[in-house]
C-alpha cells in the first residue's frame, strides 16, 4: 500500500513538472510544440515552416505577425501554457492554472458554508 502510495506521488509530481516545462519556439521540434496546450498540429506546423522560412522569432511580435493564428489574446494563453520566445515570456502573461475548469465560466468560487435554517435544530 505505501509502494503503490508513494509511486502516486511520484508520478503526481513528474507529470505536473512536465505540464510546466517552457518550450522554445526557436528551438522546439513539432513533438514538443504539440505538447504546449493551444497549439495543435496545424499550428505547429505554421510555426516551424515559418521558422525554416524566415529564420528564428525575434520577439513575441515577430511570432504574432508571421505565424497566423497567433495574436495578442492567443500569445499571451501560449505563453501561460509554457511556450517561450528566445527563452521570455510574453508580457503581462501569467502561468495558467494548473486545475482545469469548464471554459466560459469565470473563476471557480469557493464553497460557502449555509447558515442554519431558523427555528431548526442544528443538525
Amino acid at each position: 500500500m505505501f509502494r503503490k502510495s508513494l509511486l502516486f506521488i511520484l508520478g503526481f509530481i513528474f507529470s505536473t513538472g512536465l505540464a510546466m516545462a517552457q518550450v522554445d519556439v526557436n528551438k522546439a521540434d513539432q513533438a514538443a510544440l504539440d505538447g504546449v496546450r493551444g497549439i495543435g498540429p496545424s499550428m505547429s506546423k505554421r510555426i516551424l515552416e515559418e521558422r525554416q522560412k524566415g529564420g528564428a522569432f525575434k520577439d513575441w511580435g515577430d511570432l504574432e505577425k508571421r505565424v497566423k493564428g497567433i495574436k495578442d489574446k492567443s500569445a499571451t494563453k501560449l505563453s501561460g501554457y509554457g511556450l517561450t520566445v528566445n527563452g521570455q515570456s510574453r508580457p503581462g502573461a501569467e502561468a495558467a492554472p494548473t486545475t482545469s475548469s469548464k471554459p466560459g465560466k469565470g473563476p471557480a468560487r469557493e464553497a460557502k458554508p449555509m447558515a442554519a435554517e431558523p427555528g431548526g435544530n442544528g443538525k
